[in-house]
């Protein structure tokens, strides 16, 4: 097995290294301390393709694979957690529903703008009342006619309050539960359709998260996505790539929290000696990087899998539970090696577990992942 990236890799990879140098690095504390949604930054994402990484360059994207994209996340995570979350809700599940599941108009009129970073796309499923059940949604979705009437409300939605394009889940048949489940587009400022407030959220707080009503919202049918009922089906065959997006997030996070431990390590002394000379410190950073390393090589592992085009279930999930724990962990170690200075905001790694703890949260729960797999594990 060839663990190296090729050149096109290693480009991709340097590019977004840095970008997220010399372009989030400075501002992700601002953008954190603000609550503050950085619009600005979108046009120069969009510049290097990263706002459609995943689209097809026939409708306007970079056309690259899992493994470039999970390399950018990494990349982008490690300096700002926040911008990498805009991303993979961008790329992830609502552009990745129209293009694996929309029909080719759909494509056409959304795709190249979602790719061009010109309209920001959101994906709806969470309610208040559901969330790991999330098939035990309540909006519903009423046909009539040429078209639907949506009645409901979505809670954290990703870009919920700044997006554009949206693709909504809502009941068209309640009596089948997950498999009486449709998804329609809904376009920004469409009547009965509310973004609420921004969330003020633990981490993350230069992404925006919010809650959606939606009142007698009339959805014409050609934005059914895909099959009548089939929603929550199809929802389900994209998620693990996207669990692998967030797995390279929490791997970002984690990373940019090790270097900064390393850095504080050597410059920091205490009875005489930089605290790097001493076992404790040495003995956590070892264990920092080497579950880093395995959470980067177990997602590696999915992206390869999944180039061959083989089902990546249980691997997405052991990657995502992996890398998310393994990430969190490295962030929380990291203000301990800090000690009182890693509390304060002067120094990220605060931030850095601020951003991560999502990441255990987001596109399915550790619970839900180790469900997952057990699932797997015991199938006849």
């Amino acid at each position: 097995m060839n663990f190296d990236l090729n050149e096109d890799q290693k480009a991709i990879q340097d590019l977004a290294r840095q970008f997220s140098e010399n372009e989030l690095k400075p501002m992700a504390h601002v953008w954190d301390q603000e609550k503050r949604f950085p619009f600005e930054i979108i046009p120069k994402l969009s510049d290097l393709g990263f706002m459609g990484m995943g689209i097809p360059e026939q409708y306007g994207g970079a056309g690259l694979d899992l493994l470039s994209c999970s390399i950018i996340m990494e990349e982008i995570a490690r300096h700002c957690g926040s911008t990498a979350l805009t991303l993979a809700s961008h790329n992830g599940l609502g552009s990745k529903h129209i293009l694996e599941f929309g029909s080719e108009e759909q494509k056409q009129k959304y795709l190249p703008d979602i790719a061009a970073g010109k309209k920001l796309s959101a994906w709806a499923l969470t309610e208040p009342g559901s969330g790991s059940d999330a098939s035990g949604l309540r909006t519903t979705a009423e046909e009539k006619g040429d078209y639907f009437v949506l009645n409901g409300s979505k809670a954290f939605i990703t870009q919920g309050s700044v997006g554009d394009v949206y693709v909504v889940l809502a009941k068209t048949s309640p009596e089948k539960r997950q498999k009486g489940i449709s998804a329609f587009i809904i376009e920004k400022g469409t009547p009965g359709f509310t973004p609420g407030k921004p969330e003020d959220k633990l981490g993350c707080r230069g992404s925006d998260t919010s809650t959606i009503a939606l009142e007698n919202v009339k959805v014409p049918r050609a934005n059914l996505i895909g099959e009548r009922d089939m929603g929550f089906i199809d929802t389900l065959k994209i998620l693990d790539r996207g669990r692998i997006i967030i797995g390279s997030m929490a791997l970002g996070l984690g990373r940019g929290a090790l270097e900064e431990s390393i850095r504080y390590a050597k410059e920091r002394e205490q009875f005489g000696k930089p605290i790097a000379d001493f076992q404790a410190i040495q003995w956590k950073l070892a264990n920092m990087a080497t579950e880093l390393e395995a959470a980067r090589l177990l997602l590696y592992k999915a992206c390869s899998l999944l180039a061959q085009g083989k089902n990546i279930n249980s691997e997405a999930s052991m990657a995502k539970l992996y890398a998310s724990e393994a990430g969190l962990r490295a962030c929380d170690e990291a203000i301990q090696i800090h000690g009182g200075y890693g509390y304060i905001k002067e120094y990220p790694v605060e931030r850095y577990w601020r951003d991560c703890r999502i990441c255990t949260i987001g596109e399915g729960t550790s619970e839900v992942q180790r469900l997952v797999i057990s699932r797997n594990l015991l199938r006849d």
